[in-house]
């Protein structure tokens, strides 16, 4: 017998307790572990110089850095996401940001270069299998109609990494040392899993698989293996020249580089505009907010190209592409979950991490080539060319749906 004055439901009976409350704290904790996570993957590309000569290696070995990070989470995400498809989300979360906070740790006590290449993978590992969780994560705590808002909260983290952490990072590694830089990126790593552990609310999920009971396909797995495919171009494209960026603004465009955090504080802030017209201008429009994000900010960096000795022009180019690209990640990880069914969400984010990722490593190795080969004006080129293919992509894509939905 029960004492409760109101009735109790029977364990069998479903009551639809209607549209899921907007989890506001949950995923601002979420964004707090992105903003963490991106500024351990980028803190690199802010401290090439003075990396590169403690270490007693060239910059584009530096650089290196953010390729063999980046391939490491190509080639342990989807693996690593199957192995663990049936541990609890929330506990998982907080293991990965504590073997990120090692990892930065490590980094920061290494000796010698080929140390912190060991630290840095070890880093790929976790943060390969924090990206395969994280979009999904987001989307098991919101209904399907607020995805959008959602993954614009979540990446938020990501932009205000770009606006504060990899300026602040990089402004104390030129004050005290970048060892020192990567110490505080663990410690805030360490704090950022008890925030998890306080704020970030449980979610249930599927493990998921690419096929029905009945062994049919899954017929979202085609359009979303040619979003990563498009996903891998454009980030090429992008980390060919952001990698190098704080070089090309010193020898190039002429910044002096005790200004360097503040002009990417200033493209951090651009992109962070730019994911707020995700979530509120582009909510609704993602396919037309997405070819018009690529096609402005190839536009830009083919500006950027042309006007290296003109120097605000030059940044105020460099500023615009921030605002841009700003736009096309949250865009594009709008489409996959939206393309995605709710069963393969975890495994399309492996795959779109992956794809990420491999533009990430990608576009730093192919910088570091065009850096030794043809020097740094020949970066921006590279980056308009791919992101213009996948713009390209883009609209066949777009294309062909829209004659299938036409049938």
């Amino acid at each position: 017998m029960t004492t409760s004055p109101l009735p109790v439901a029977p364990r069998a009976v479903h009551i639809d307790s209607g549209p899921k409350p907007f989890p506001w704290i949950g995923l601002i904790a979420l964004s707090a572990t992105v903003f963490l996570s991106i500024s351990s993957e980028m803190i690199p590309t802010g401290l090439l110089p003075e990396m590169s000569s403690s270490l007693g290696v060239t910059p584009s070995q530096v650089g290196l850095l953010v390729t063999v990070f980046a391939f490491t989470v190509v080639i342990s995400s989807a693996p690593l996401t199957a192995l663990t498809a049936r541990v609890p989300r929330h506990a998982l979360m907080v293991a990965i940001l504590l073997v990120l906070g090692v990892s930065n740790l490590l980094t920061a006590v290494a000796p010698t270069y080929e140390l912190v290449v060991a630290t840095r993978v070890l880093g790929g590992l976790a943060h390969g299998l924090f990206w395969a969780m994280v979009p999904a994560y987001s989307a098991h705590l919101v209904d399907k109609e607020h995805l959008a808002r959602a993954v614009s909260i979540t990446l938020a983290g990501g932009t205000i990494a770009l606006v504060l952490g990899v300026p602040l990072g990089t402004a104390l590694g030129q004050a005290i040392g970048w060892r020192w830089a990567f110490a505080a990126i663990a410690f805030a790593l360490f704090l950022g899993a008890l925030a998890v552990i306080r704020w970030l609310p449980p979610v249930n999920r599927d493990a998921g698989v690419a096929s029905d009971a009945t062994g049919r396909r899954d017929p979202s797995v085609l359009p979303v293996a040619l979003l990563c495919v498009t996903v891998a171009i454009v980030m090429i494209g992008n980390y060919t020249f952001y990698t190098y960026i704080a070089p090309y603004l010193i020898d190039r465009v002429g910044i002096a580089p005790e200004y360097l955090s503040v002009v990417l504080f200033a493209y951090g802030i651009a992109g962070a505009l730019g994911l707020v017209l995700t979530g509120t201008v582009f909510a609704k429009h993602t396919s037309g907010g997405l070819v018009l994000a690529l096609s402005v900010s190839a536009a830009l960096v083919g500006v950027v190209a042309v006007t290296a000795g003109s120097l605000w022009v030059s940044l105020a180019a460099i500023v615009l592409w921030g605002l841009a690209f700003g736009l096309v990640p949250p865009l594009l990880q709008t489409r996959l979950l939206h393309t995605a069914s709710a069963r393969i969400r975890d495994t399309a984010s492996a795959f779109y991490t992956t794809a990420f990722n491999v533009g990430i490593g990608g576009g730093a190795l192919l910088g570091a080539v065009l850096l030794e080969w043809r020097g740094l004006g020949a970066l921006p080129v590279a980056n308009v060319v791919l992101v213009l293919v996948g713009l390209l992509v883009v609209l066949v894509t777009l294309s062909v749906a829209r004659r299938s939905a036409s049938r």
